[in-house]
């Protein structure tokens, strides 16, 4: 199987991501406070803003590890505020993490391999009584997994302990676990953090490559130039809130964000 196998944007999904008056509170301070803004299906949104700014915190929300107190979260028109992340996941939402996570007693091909939900050979009594079944579900699943770890430049590590490769390794694993869901919409929690350059080229090399393909993501990044040199469209916040939106080059020259950067705005 080679990645034009793959459905990036799965099952027919657009992968639009709608954000209306989201508002999450810690005791009395609004860590999001009235956020508004639609991520558009098969364009790379950006979200920055500085350190305080309640990014991480909405995107927990959205992604079902926070619920939001008020407001709405939808995803190809259906609400999803409120659902565990398992349930998101399966909508056609999968996301990274600004540290990665992978499981590093697991080689890289088996941190891919896990996520399929619903596997045949996660019952037992499927292995006695549906033998065939299971193991063609298997070769299946190796064969896009390892297509899917080829994409992201892994094969060579693919066999290694998760935990003993890179930290921009670990990021790509990160991506492909994501991808081996099929979703409809990708969110990068700060996907170019500690990584080396040659690293970084690879994993902006994949995301264009995934958003020409019809991929919707939404990203949250430091790095100014990766996001303007990345992104369809810039959402930036300070202080819990949305205080620019609009290209790239508009959002850079917006006096609003150049306070905020400067001027030491916080949540």
């Amino acid at each position: 199987m080679s990645i034009d196998a793959l459905s990036p944007g799965g099952k027919r999904r657009s992968g639009r991501l709608d954000i209306r008056n989201a508002v999450r509170s810690f005791n009395a301070v609004r860590a999001v406070d009235g956020v508004s803004f639609s991520a558009e299906p098969g364009k790379i949104t950006g979200l920055i803003g500085p350190n305080g700014a309640g990014k991480t915190t909405l995107f927990n929300a959205v992604a079902g590890e926070l619920g939001v107190d008020s407001g709405e979260i939808r995803l190809d028109d259906q609400r999803i505020d409120g659902l565990p992340p398992h349930k998101v996941f399966s909508k056609g939402l999968a996301r990274t993490f600004q540290i990665p996570r992978p499981f590093g007693g697991m080689t890289v091909l088996e941190n891919v391999m896990l996520v399929p939900p619903a596997q045949l050979g996660e019952r037992f009594w499927n292995t006695w009584l549906r033998p065939g079944a299971v193991a063609r579900e298997e070769k299946k699943n190796l064969e896009k997994a390892r297509a899917i770890i080829e994409f992201c430049g892994l094969t060579k590590v693919e066999r290694q302990l998760a935990g003993a490769i890179s930290g921009g390794q670990q990021k790509l694993v990160e991506l492909a676990r994501a991808l081996m869901a099929d979703p409809a919409i990708i969110l990068l929690d700060e996907p170019g953090a500690g990584v080396n350059p040659a690293l970084l080229d690879t994993i902006v090399d994949r995301i264009v490559e995934l958003n020409q393909r019809g991929m919707t993501f939404l990203v949250i990044e430091h790095n100014m130039d990766f996001i303007m040199s990345l992104c369809d469209k810039v959402v930036v916040m300070a202080a819990g809130k949305v205080i620019a939106e609009g290209l790239p080059e508009d959002v850079r020259a917006d006096k609003s964000v150049v306070e905020a950067y400067l001027g030491g705005a916080a949540a």
